[in-house]
This record gives C-alpha cells, structure tokens and sequence, in this order.
C-alpha cells in the first residue's frame, strides 16, 4: 500500500520552518557532531554540535549569574514576560508544528495541539506565579510570629524526552522563568530543533537569553555527570525512562539537588460492563493513539469485562483500522512514524511474541513496506499474562487487550506493576469509577476521559513512576525552597 506524503507545498514550508532556526546547518556531521533524522523519510534534515561537558559546564556558569539577577525581578516583571511569550509561540503555531512534525513524526494537526498545549502552561504559569503561597501565623507557645514564603531554589537543569519536544520543554522552563531561577536546558539529541526554536522565540519575547542555556549533546552520561556535580546546580527535572532517572538521582544526591522526576508507566485502561460503548472506544482511542502510543501516560494494558468485550473489541479494531497511517505532514495522516527503526523492530518482536503465546489479531501487526519508521495500528486480543508485551511499556501503536470478570480481580491485575503514573476508568457508574480510583495506584486517572493531562492539574506518578508534580501551583513548588523566619515579640504596654 502507497502511504500518503506531503503536498509540494507542505514540503517548502516545513523546510523553510527548519532553515528558519538559529544557525541552522545540514551538512555531514564530523565526529564532534550528530545527525537529525526526519523519522517519516529517514533522511537527515539538521546538524547539531555534539557539546562537550567543558562546554556544558560554561553554559552552567552563564545560566548562574543571569538567574541571580532575574531573581530579584518582580513577580508582575516575570508575569508580563510570560504572557508575551505565550502571544509569541502562538503566533508561530504553525512554524513550530512543521519542525515538530518533520523531527519527532507527529502528524500536523496533532503538532498544532501540542503548541497550544505547551503555550498553555506558559500561560498558566505567567498567572499563578502572581498568587504566592506563604504564611503568617503565631507560636502556639506566644512569644513569637511564625512567617513562612517561597524563595527561588537556583539554577536547574531541565532533561526533556524526544516525544513531546515542546510541551516538556515549556513545561519546565515556565515555572523555572515564573520562580526566578535560570536553567540549562538538554533537549532529547533525537528531537533537539523545537527546543532551540521555543527557547530562541522565548528570547525574542523579551527572556533574557542567558537565563535559558541549551546545550545539544550526543553523549548525555557525561553531559549529566558533569553539571550535576557542579554546585551550582540546585535542581534537576527529567522527563524519561525509570533506568535513565534513578542514574540521575543517584547523581542528584551526592551534590543533594532538589530533584522531580516524570518517569516511565505502564497504564492500564479498564472498560466495565456499564460503560457507554461509544464513549468508551473514544477514550481509548485518545489514550492509546495520542502520539502515536509514544507517550509515558498511553494506555498500555487494556482490561475489558466480559459482558462488553466482543462488542468493544469489534468497535475498536474497527477504529484502529481505519487510521490513516503516513508521512507526518501529509494531509489527513492520523498515524505518522514512531521515532526510529529500533522501535520498529521491538513492535514486530512484542506481537510475534504475543501470538506465540495465543493472542488473537485483530487488525495491524506488521510494519508497511518502503522508507520511515512506520507501524500500522495494531489490536491484540486475549493477550495472555505471560507475553511479553502483557508486562511491557510498548511506547507504540499496539493495543493489547485481555479479559476480567469482576472489580476486585481488575484492580489487582491494573496494580501489579512496579509503576504508576496513569490509568483509564470507563464506567457509567460514579459510585464505581471513585472507587476504582481511589484504588488505583497512579498519580493520575482519566475518568471517562482518554486525556487527562491539564496544564492547572497536578502531573506526575507514585511508585517507579517519579516524584514531584508539574502543572498546577504544585508546579511552581518544584522550583522552590520554603524559607521559615521566626519573628519574637515582646508585649508592649
């Protein structure tokens, strides 16, 4: 099958978009260099400088000395700065969306969203940052008055992943801006343009360049090695898998940095009998193909109770089959390219494997002929426990589906699992789905809902799953240090 690619047109544009990024350069990277791939072509479409940790370690030095200054600034100063930052990534929507879409293989409409998305918390966080949290209250002993306010926790460096290349950018360098701390910036070597675009049209819109470093390297172990053991460093934040994040906090703790961890899930999404079934196969496909799987909230494990399963299954293979599967920034492509051949190839062991030990196929399976790193939407029923992908985060467009009979039985299998970021509840039933969650072990639960994630709402896991929030006012508390100052009294007459 002929997979759609993008009109002559679209081409130009998403080119122009690339050539538009400070320095921009494609030539053949020397050994001190890395490549960025187009993941719906192959072809490489950006050279990047391979930093060195010396060179890390300068960009540290500048980040520290601005972010004292911007410390001092007011919290009204911070505020309008954001909310010109939000009117300037909106301006360019579309710019970014094509740079998204050509390094990561978002489709472009999704692309579009994830520059809302990520301009939402720039928003979010110019106007929350002008309610501070402190308090003023008195000894319960008298004698003294107890004030308590929150005070910038100093320079952090910000590790983002490659599957959402704007949202977990701004997710972190807005409440860094809103608290007064400077950052050092390490976007993923897989999806490193949007970050260099969002921080450059950042600066334009009035952030001081130097309090916003971002260092593109190929060689991250020393890269992290380096800064964190810099005492300069006061607070790291990363987005990625659970193995990459314990490293990092074994790396935090010896110089004792604040540190917030969004790590890996394994979601399960859980269909009772009552749901509405329409509602349901909505919310599924939402949580499952968002990204195209590739995101660390997907719903991974899909539990589906035996008086609605036949019905559920049908629908939604149905579904997943009709998604159009091509080139990111062709027009009407619901599917484009996961991130690179390795997961590719992972997909088509995870089904063989599950086959083997007595999954059905539904639709999908197999991986379309011709260049990009390309996966059909793909449905597994009756996955047994013992294969692979039943215990597996897939990070891709394969749903795997199995069967339960009651709730107890449900929420035992959703919790064995060493993670807990996020889970899916479907179910007409209120008194059911608050039960349920509250059972559920995950920082997170879609109720009826396939996207949960809010820029005003808490974002982070329990278990392997991380610690510390992002979003919310718990955000902002991430990139701060409560200061205490007792404050004696004498009477007066």
């Amino acid at each position: 099958m002929q997979l759609p690619i993008p009109s002559p047109e679209r081409l130009a544009a998403s080119d122009e978009a690339l050539k538009s990024l400070p320095g921009y350069s494609n030539h053949a990277p020397s050994d001190k260099e890395f490549a960025v791939l187009d993941p719906s072509t192959e072809e490489r479409i950006a050279t990047l400088p391979s930093m060195t940790p010396q060179e890390a370690l300068a960009e540290v030095a500048i980040a520290d000395k601005a972010g004292r200054t911007w410390a001092k600034t007011t919290p009204r100063l911070r505020s309008d700065t954001l909310h010109n930052v939000y009117s300037v990534l909106i301006a360019n929507q579309q710019r970014l969306a094509y740079v998204i879409s050509r390094e990561m293989g978002k489709p472009l409409a999704e692309a579009q969203g994830e520059v809302q998305y990520a301009a939402d918390y720039v928003r979010w966080y110019a106007e929350e940052l002008l309610r501070p949290a402190g308090g003023y209250r008195e000894n319960p002993a008298g004698g003294s008055t107890i004030l308590t306010r929150r005070a910038p926790v100093g320079l952090a460096l910000l590790i983002a992943p490659w599957n959402f290349p704007m949202a977990m950018i701004t997710r972190k360098i807005a409440p860094a801006i809103a608290t007064g701390c400077a950052s050092v910036i390490k976007p993923a070597a897989l999806t490193p343009l949007t970050t260099l675009l969002t921080v450059e049209l950042m600066a334009e819109a009035g952030v001081p360049r130097e309090l916003m470093r971002v260092v593109t390297t190929a060689d991250p172990a020393a890269f992290s090695e380096a800064v964190l053991s810099d005492p300069r460093v006061r607070k790291v934040s990363f987005t990625g898998s659970t193995s990459v994040g314990s490293t990092l906090m074994g790396l935090a703790a010896k110089n004792i940095v604040k540190s917030s961890m969004e790590l890996g899930g394994n979601a399960p999404l859980i269909v009772f009998d009552d749901a509405d079934l329409d509602r349901a196969v909505e919310g599924a496909m939402l949580a499952k193909l968002r990204n195209g799987g590739q995101s660390c909230v997907a719903a991974n494990r899909f539990y589906v109770q035996d008086g609605i399963a036949d019905a559920f299954v049908e629908a939604f293979s149905k579904r997943m089959s009709e998604v159009m599967v091509g080139n990111a920034i062709a027009d009407g492509v619901g599917l484009g390219p996961v991130i690179n051949r390795s997961a590719v190839n992972n997909f088509q062991d995870l089904v063989s494997d599950a086959i083997a030990h007595g999954a059905e196929l539904r639709t999908g399976g197999q991986a379309p002929e011709g260049n990009g790193y390309f996966f059909d939407p793909t449905v597994l029923d009756n996955v047994p426990a013992e294969a692979k992908i039943a215990n597996t985060e897939i990070f891709g467009p394969i749903a795997a589906i199995s069967r339960f009979s009651t709730q107890a039985e449900v929420v035992s299998r959703a919790n064995d699992t060493p993670f807990g970021l996020a889970s899916y509840v479907f179910t007409e039933n209120l008194d059911r789905a608050l039960n349920v969650a509250d059972e559920l072990e995950t920082g997170l639960v879609g109720i009826n809902n396939g996207v949960p994630s809010n820029p005003a709402a808490p974002f982070g896991g329990m278990k392997h799953s991380g610690l510390g929030r992002e979003g919310s006012h718990e955000g902002l508390e991430e990139y701060q240090e409560i200061r205490y100052y007792n404050i004696a009294r004498r009477p007066t007459v």
